[in-house]
């Protein structure tokens, strides 16, 4: 008797654990979706700088046209 009892509440446990996962992976899409806040023209500026540890690491590893 004890063994089935043992078995239910296994059980029990493993089905609480998956519907808590299902609860837990949907929690994301739950939230509403933000709007963009850039215009046209913060979208196309440039982002990238050269600044002197890029040009470090572009020397150090010998890539084509390091200063």
């Amino acid at each position: 008797m004890k063994e089935e009892t043992r078995k239910a509440g296994r059980r029990d446990f493993l089905r609480a654990m998956g519907a808590g996962a299902g609860v837990a992976a949907m929690a994301p899409l739950a939230s509403p979706a933000k709007a963009d806040s850039e215009n046209n023209d913060e979208k196309r500026k440039t982002r990238y700088r050269e600044t002197d540890h890029i040009k470090e690491f572009y020397r150090v590893n010998r890539y084509p046209n390091a200063k």
